[in-house]
């Protein structure tokens, strides 16, 4: 890789680790030590996601202007804000407030460094986006280990570890990202996508898949909001909890030769690529209802994971080749937009749910919810095949 990708590389993995040391702990923070409920928990993430949402349309608007370099910078320090005031201010209301702010500078950063690799490695193609979902899981696998050996001193060390990192991919971005030749023009974004949509069969069947996708970000997001508190509530200590996402990251990376035999035989079949994940995936929420030790809770973990490591690469592949030409971006920021709403909605359904009902009857639910997912993989592409029968039957003699 060029070394303009080593380094975008470091600082996305320095930025994963230093965020993974709150968002794991996010709800066991606030339901343990600030005596609010799941459902307001679930809440104040929403609130954290919907900043996020708002930061991503910002960022891609803030590179289309003044390039990576600065809208990585920005988004750097309106984080660096969040977190300051976290270190001195982590009671109620003020973790509400500067959480969001967290999640807005966290969002303009993201689709800033996706652009500017894409950019320097412009010749690597998918290659150049693996790196940094690497580099990203990596620092998932290392963070949340890190965050747990932190918070069993004290939870509140776990705002100024976090700042630590940040500084530190201040610097990594003030230094190294300064010379880079981004050019914004390469790059479009959602917001400049302004043609009407003609061929409305792709649309349809994105729509269908895209709403299989909502549901599985919905469910998955319980992992850091109500299945973390329920571990917790088990007798699983905050490090053995942060060891499950260390798990999770480390399995990513290290796993990829595991299911490469299964990818390579299905290869041009991502239909079918897509629903071996859901089930994999759904069977993981299976598991962790019967969970009651750490030692169940890793296989649920391990299982999700397997799972997603087929779901997630698959949808965006999917949505490219359903895109018209030049429009992948605008289909892109469609799935970025999906994903980002359930991890939005998730918290709260789920913190409601178990405020009302209890755990294993939310898990019954969501779990139930989360099979509807099997039937769209399986017939998202019905209205691209009634698109082709009506052409062939059109120029029929």
């Amino acid at each position: 890789m060029p070394r303009s990708v080593w380094l975008l590389v470091i600082g996305m993995f320095v930025n994963t680790v230093g965020n993974s040391f709150i968002w794991p702990l996010n709800t066991i923070y606030m339901h343990d030590h600030l005596g609010k409920s799941l459902s307001v928990a679930g809440l104040v993430l929403m609130a954290n996601s919907a900043a996020g949402i708002v930061g991503n349309m910002l960022g891609g608007f803030l590179f289309d202007r003044i390039g990576g370099y600065r809208s990585v910078l920005t988004g750097i320090l309106i984080s660096l804000v969040a977190l300051v005031g976290l270190v001195f201010y982590h009671g109620w209301p003020h973790y509400v407030w500067l959480l969001a702010l967290l999640g807005f500078g966290g969002g303009i950063v993201f689709p800033s460094m996706y652009a500017m690799v894409g950019t320097a490695w412009p010749e690597g193609g998918r290659k150049a986006f693996n790196s940094i979902y690497l580099a990203n899981n990596a620092g998932v696998a290392i963070g949340p280990a890190l965050a747990g050996f932190v918070a069993s001193y004290n939870i509140d060390y776990i705002f100024l570890a976090n700042t630590v990192m940040y500084v530190l991919f201040l610097l990594i971005a003030a230094f190294a990202y300064r010379g880079f030749k981004i050019d914004p023009a390469t790059h479009t974004s959602v917001i400049k996508e302004k043609r009407t949509i003609r061929e409305k069969a792709p649309l349809y069947s994105l729509t269908i898949m895209l709403s299989g996708f909502f549901l599985t970000w919905l469910v998955y997001s319980q992992w850091t909001t109500t299945l973390s508190t329920h571990a917790i509530d088990l007798g699983i200590s905050l490090g053995e909890y942060s060891l499950l996402w260390t798990i999770n990251g480390a399995l990513i990376v290290l796993g990829q030769p595991l299911i490469r035999p299964v990818i390579k035989r299905f290869e041009d079949r991502l239909k079918i690529q897509m629903f071996i994940g859901i089930v994999v995936f759904t069977s993981s929420f299976v598991v962790v209802g019967f969970a009651e030790s750490f030692a169940m809770f890793v296989t649920s973990m391990v299982i999700l994971t397997f799972g997603e490591m087929f779901v997630w690469p698959v949808i965006p592949t999917i949505a490219n080749s359903l895109a018209p030409p030049g429009r992948e971006g605008f289909y892109q920021g469609i799935v970025n937009s999906v994903s980002t709403g359930g991890r939005m909605i998730g918290p709260v359904v789920g913190g409601v749910l178990v405020d009302l009902h209890g755990i294993h009857v939310m898990l019954i639910i969501l779990t139930s919810i989360l099979s509807l997912a099997i039937l769209t993989s399986l017939f998202y592409d019905v209205p691209l095949k009634r698109e082709a029968a009506r052409q062939a039957a059109a120029h029929r003699p």
